[in-house]
């Protein structure tokens, strides 16, 4: 069976949560399952690190799909040929763009469709092309994977599919992320923080990821407290996407940019607390890495994110700033609530594994060529 798979998220040292996914599930498909080909398609030279095995050969397909014209051109030109060329008998996209000018089956991970119900979070020209498009992806993908309960429920309700072309098969986080001695995590402040503790966010700089309403409810928490710090992990995802910084919190506030995944691991294993509080998420890794490494979690009470947590999350309306910054104070001055909480995490973390998330589509890709 020759498989293609869409991997032009695999960029080296840029990866956010459409690559990481790529990556974790597409190696384990590779490794798993020598007797297949696998014909990866890229939009951009090939880093050697995602080779993967010698069952899988990389094809570059220009050009790289920074716009929504090269989207179209790459997904409705360029890899229809290429499917076509290669013998493709199974199309499968991590990021759910499909192709609609083939007749190669495809499977589709839709994770979540927050384009839909916050068009101001995107650029126009791409919310037009993403609403546009999915709802079309989702009727021409022969099975839809998503990440959660919540986004099968919306990708169905949304796009009319039935329940049974939806499968949820939920992420895990890199084996990186971990418990870490306590003269590790003196190590890591005094490196990152000058030896004071910090709350961590972790993601991309995105509208949804509802950053500003968090940094002023720090600022309530800085006013109150001079001995912490908020550390935010991350890239812009929009040029129109930027921070108001009050100045009270010039020194802070610490924000490293992207991280390569050991120094995230460190870095997030060493938090006081994980406080993720976006207003729209389809599954939110960050919440799986944080219980992985026992760090205690202040999470918005909105769309996936009490269903990846569980209770070991505390949780608050991600609109409320002051509701934000009572959970952040609770964290604080809590020491009994964090070791409960990273009690109960570290427990939660077990039911996350790539290995069986990797399994499961694997599954899928079989029943979907098999025609069941």
């Amino acid at each position: 069976m020759r498989i293609g798979i869409n991997t032009r998220n695999l960029i080296p040292n840029k990866m956010e949560g459409f690559g990481h996914y790529t990556f974790e599930i597409v190696s384990r498909l590779i490794s798993n399952h020598p007797e297949h080909e696998f014909i990866l398609f890229f939009d951009r030279p090939i880093d050697p690190s995602f080779t993967f095995g010698p069952n899988a050969k990389g094809i570059v397909l220009s050009p790289p799909t920074r716009h929504p014209i090269l989207y179209l051109m790459w997904f409705e030109i360029k890899l229809p040929r290429a499917l076509k060329k290669h013998r493709i008998d199974l199309f499968y996209s991590p990021d759910g763009y499909c192709s609609l000018r083939t007749k190669v089956p495809q499977v589709a991970v839709i994770h979540d469709i927050n384009f839909e119900h916050n068009p101001k979070d995107l650029p126009k020209l791409i919310g037009t092309y993403l609403r546009y498009f999915f709802p079309k992806f989702a009727k021409k993908a022969k099975h839809i994977i998503t990440v959660s309960e919540y986004s099968k429920s919306d990708i169905q309700q949304t796009y009319k599919i039935t329940p049974e072309g939806i499968s949820v098969i939920p992420n895990s986080s890199n084996e990186v992320f971990k418990e870490i001695s306590l003269s590790e995590r003196t190590k890591i402040k005094a490196t990152w923080t000058q030896g004071l503790d910090y709350f961590l966010f972790v993601g991309s700089l995105h509208p949804r990821k509802n950053v500003q309403r968090l940094i002023h409810a720090f600022e309530i928490i800085a006013a109150e407290n001079k001995e912490i710090l908020l550390v935010i992990v991350g890239t812009k995802m929009w040029r129109s996407s930027t921070l108001k910084i009050p100045s009270s919190l010039d020194d802070r506030i610490i924000f490293t940019g992207h991280l390569p995944l050991e120094q995230l691991a460190a870095i997030m294993g060493s938090a006081l607390a994980l406080t993720y509080v976006p207003y729209f998420e389809g599954f939110g890794i960050p919440l799986v890495e944080a219980m992985k490494c026992g760090v205690p979690i202040l999470a918005a009470n909105t769309t996936s994110l009490p269903e990846v947590a569980g209770n070991a999350a505390i949780y608050c309306n991600p609109f409320d700033t002051e509701e934000i910054a009572e959970g952040m104070r609770q964290l604080l001055t809590n020491k009994s609530l964090r070791e409960e909480l990273s009690k109960v995490g570290l427990k939660r973390a077990e039911l996350f594994s790539w290995d069986a998330s990797a399994e499961k589509v694997w599954t899928i890709l079989e029943n979907t060529i098999a025609g069941k």
